[in-house]
């Protein structure tokens, strides 16, 4: 699972198209769609880059403790794409 108390970035192929549903996410070196189905996802995505952890973004986009489990699991599966990578 993903770690929280690490700091990620979007992958610097990938490009990001706000929707009113979420966002479409493209990786142009893996050619991988992804779809965000929650704008507060879309918020910590684009967050990432900048904040000192996810967890430091997931409190940035407004998701509050219930629902810390569920988005670190949707940005996980987003980590095991490529999508977002770890900041080193």
């Amino acid at each position: 699972m993903l770690d929280l108390d690490s700091a990620w970035k979007l992958h610097p192929q990938v490009s990001v198209r706000p929707e009113p549903f979420g966002a479409l996410l493209y990786h142009f070196g893996t050619r991988r769609l992804s779809f965000l189905k929650d704008r507060r996802l879309l918020d910590v995505v684009q967050s990432l880059s900048t904040a000192p952890t996810a967890r430091d973004a997931f409190a940035a986009a407004g998701v509050i403790d219930a629902e810390i489990l569920r988005f670190q699991k949707a940005l996980d599966v987003l980590a095991q794409s490529s999508i977002v990578i770890e900041r080193t």
